[in-house]
């Protein structure tokens, strides 16, 4: 397996997949005679993505249109992601490509967003000179004034980290959207520290997001005709807001009201009570935080998807303290314990893996090849350690473990997910399901594809349904990453 094939893997089950070099960019173009056109590219999590579609409705207000080639572009923007050394790399080459057309098109404005623009900040511009504007993710207001600094003939630069910015009274513009699913930013940063990770210091503190713009902003989705929503935070289970006694006695708001909290499961359920046809989904939870709320919450609600993403890292309790990922593989056999008993075998379960973090021995390898038994995924994200710059790891811990026997025990991770995948998939032969059909099979037009509440794709003949409809599906075969079936009334 090539070096580039298992640094950037996610697995589904049947086979891995290769990350393409753009994971979401503009595939729309929007000609209402403004003068200017943005290209803009996504790199990483769902969280960028959603950003992107701050970034441009912030930028059509003043004055953008959108264009799906770059090459007809007047600002392009990557909106970027550090969490691996290989992300960075690949945003790399994307510029040497841009740069290349910049050289024939000098008046081309190219920017850097997001995490790599918050870990570089003056570096990209000062010493690499591969880029004009660099706005860090609490900055993207402040983008229109950078690009009238660079207009002027100036380097410009916005990294300055908020301990209050949520972008909640912008309304995004779905770039990728296939009309039926939506992601909704629900708060902003982390505050767990793990030692791999540079999030904490790219995105700030967390912060979240005043409940009744989510709310608002998920019934103008269903409104639109959208029928699903995704909540994201990089720590949805600490989303917390609290109203602020002074202010909102101005509003005319009881003081004994001040005080009221919404937790994560109130949200979900304030969400969840739109309607019973908008699905709800999540992502991504803790396991030192997702509480039993959440999972009687979610199992109250039809419509609140039976899925939760759980990241693991590891299944040794030692490597998971030098993680900081502040719980034990007890503690996490507790948390999947919990969700089996409320909300049942089918509720699918996903995890992230890091194959050969700082000192992990061959025993604590086999301890994470356990902990998958135990738990038997449905799909996983697997990578091996690649250590970031700034982190707690960098700083504290020699990345000590051999090139070769981190890729030898990263595929032996993901032969044990294909495994399981494979058999979890199998356990739903001969089941029905509602499915949300999103639109036409990759591989026929003849059949339609969408997901059940456990986030697993349904292939099934089209018929005389159309995108955006409900069906109940029953499962007939299944490979390790794709159910097949047929509608059944």
């Amino acid at each position: 397996m090539s070096e580039q094939l298992i640094q950037d893997i996610d697995i589904l089950g049947e086979k891995p997949k290769v990350k393409e070099s753009c994971d979401y960019k503009i595939s729309k173009d929007t000609h209402t005679g403004k003068s200017r056109k943005l290209y803009i590219e996504s790199y990483g999590c769902q969280m960028n993505f959603s950003d992107s579609e701050i970034v441009t409705s912030i930028m059509e207000k003043e004055g953008f249109d959108t264009t799906s080639q770059f090459e007809e572009a007047d600002v392009v923007l990557l909106n970027t992601c550090s969490i691996r050394e290989k992300a960075e790399i690949t945003i790399r080459k994307r510029l040497a490509q841009f740069n290349s057309v910049k050289k024939e098109k000098p008046d081309m404005l190219v920017g850097i967003l997001g995490c790599m623009a918050e870990r570089l900040k003056e570096k990209l511009l000062e010493e690499e000179k591969i880029v004009d504007l660099v706005a860090g993710p609490d900055a993207y207001r402040d983008l229109p004034n950078l690009v009238s600094r660079v207009d002027d003939g100036h380097k410009a630069v916005n990294t300055v980290l908020s301990r209050e910015e949520t972008y909640a009274d912008i309304n995004p513009v779905r770039l990728n959207s296939n009309g039926v699913t939506a992601f909704i930013s629900i708060m902003r940063g982390c505050d767990n520290m793990c030692s791999f990770c540079v999030v904490p210091f790219t995105r700030g503190r967390e912060r979240s997001r005043d409940p009744q713009s989510i709310v608002a902003e998920a019934k103008q989705l269903f409104e639109q005709g959208y029928r699903e929503v995704t909540l994201l935070g990089q720590n949805v289970d600490s989303y917390k807001w609290a109203r602020d006694a002074e202010t909102n006695q101005k509003k005319g708001i009881e003081k004994s009201e001040a005080k009221d909290i919404v937790s994560f499961a109130g949200l979900l359920e304030m969400v969840a009570e739109i309607h019973p046809d908008l699905r709800v989904r999540f992502s991504t939870s803790h396991p030192k935080d997702i509480t039993e709320d959440v999972l009687w919450t979610m199992k109250k609600h039809e419509n609140i998807c039976k899925y939760i993403h759980l990241p693991a890292q590891s299944g040794d309790t030692r490597v998971l303290n030098l993680m900081n990922r502040t719980y034990s593989r007890e503690e996490y056999f507790e948390k999947v314990d919990a969700i089996r008993s409320i909300l049942g075998g089918e509720c699918a379960i996903s995890s992230d893996m890091i194959a050969g973090f700082c000192t992990e021995t061959e025993e604590e390898h086999q301890a994470t090849l356990s902990l998958m038994d135990y738990v038997k995924y449905d799909f996983s994200y697997m990578f091996y350690y690649s250590e970031r710059p700034g982190t707690l790891a960098a700083k504290k811990y020699e990345d000590d473990i051999p090139l070769e026997v981190k890729k030898r025990r990263l595929n032996e991770i993901i032969d044990k997910q294909r495994e399981h995948s494979l058999e979890r998939n199998q356990e739903a032969i001969g089941k029905t399901f509602r499915v949300l059909i999103e639109g036409q099979s990759k591989r026929s037009e003849n059949q339609l594809q969408g997901r059940n509440s456990g986030n697993k794709v349904i292939v099934f003949d089209k018929k005389n349904y159309a995108k955006g409809q409900y069906v109940n599906v029953k499962v007939t075969d299944c490979t390790g990453a794709t159910l097949k079936g047929e509608i059944v009334d």
